[in-house]
């Protein structure tokens, strides 16, 4: 067929949300992946590769597609049919922004792929929607930490540049939380003493990491919006919140929904080992089998480029991003 449209290919890194008490406010960018290429075809077909992809729906009804039909709608243009590739080494429901990762990469996608019409303020409005919170889409589509904003109809940012010692240490349980299910057990109302709180804390958090004072993030972190009630569905979070800070954290908090914990940590730390070794052993410890990522804040956000479309098959798009993938 003769398209009317370019390919696009886009890298979009994944995400962390709250930060301990910045409840769908903070939000930072991590340095795993996800890779996706978009171009129109005769008829829409997808290529998942990546065992974080197996199960995902193969039809008009996967996320990807939707986001991009939304894309061309407020453009004003019509690309019923797709062919989508994505890679994705994001675990999935785990607390790392798989499904922002994947709302931003395919607006970003959808967006060059017809002469990019939007700007990055409306995509960052389309994926606050579609998401519900600013945080995680934030720092894929922008990239370092960023505090957020949403009304309802326009979210609002600034993004914070990470302090150059700071290193963060996550561990990763095996087993899925669903953000549902994360919420659902949160209160419907709370008292004023932990609003102040949270307020204080969100505000001295984004302070310190404005300023580079990684002496203040241990008190700063330290919620009680949200993580009080999701600890009985993490086993071994309770102890890990309360600990990790004396075997070398400079702060702990759960990632988004969970059940990712994840530490922030000065890079000439002298006790990352045995953190690392802290974190694992109390999982072990309530029967849960779990893996630790060090990585770096993600300064950059989303990429999105054009490709040739020069009739080469799916093996294109696997050489692009060989060599990149870190798991």
């Amino acid at each position: 067929m003769t398209s009317n449209y370019e390919k696009a290919r886009v890298k979009v890194p994944a995400s962390t949300a709250n930060l301990g008490p910045g409840f769908d406010t903070l939000g930072m960018a991590l340095p795993l992946y996800a890779w996706i290429e978009m171009e129109e075809a005769s008829e829409t077909v997808f290529h998942l590769y990546g065992g974080e992809m197996a199960g995902l729906p193969q039809d008009k009804s996967n996320l990807l597609y939707q986001v991009a039909q939304l894309v061309f709608a407020e453009a004003g243009v019509e690309v019923p049919e797709l062919s989508i590739s994505m890679y994705s080494e994001i675990p999935l429901t785990r607390g790392l922004g798989s499904s922002a990762s994947a709302i931003v990469g395919a607006l970003a996608a959808a967006n060059v792929m017809i002469g990019s019409p939007l700007s990055d303020a409306r995509l960052f409005d389309l994926a606050t929607a579609l998401e519900k919170h600013p945080d995680n889409v934030g720092a894929s589509l922008f990239g370092g930490i960023i505090t957020a904003v949403w009304d309802g109809t326009h979210a609002d940012y600034i993004r914070i540049e990470p302090p150059e010692n700071l290193e963060v240490l996550v561990v990763i349980p095996e087993f899925e939380l669903s953000t549902t299910k994360a919420r659902g057990v949160l209160p419907t109302e709370i008292g004023i003493g932990d609003a102040v709180h949270n307020i204080s804390r969100t505000s001295l958090l984004t302070a310190a990491l404005a300023s580079g004072r990684l002496e203040m993030i241990g008190r700063a972190m330290q919620d009680r919006l949200h993580q009080p009630y999701r600890a009985a569905l993490v086993p071994g979070m309770e102890k890990l919140l309360a600990e990790a800070t004396a075997h070398g954290a400079l702060g702990i908090a759960l990632s988004g929904a969970g059940p990712t914990l994840l530490c922030m940590v000065d890079r000439e730390e002298s006790r990352k080992a045995e953190l690392e070794q802290f974190l694992l052993a109390t999982m072990q410890e309530h029967g849960i089998t779990a893996r630790t990522r060090w990585l770096e804040p993600c300064s950059s956000g989303v990429r999105a480029e054009l490709a040739p479309r020069n009739g080469m098959q799916n093996q294109s798009f696997l050489d692009m991003i060989k060599g990149e993938t870190s798991i």
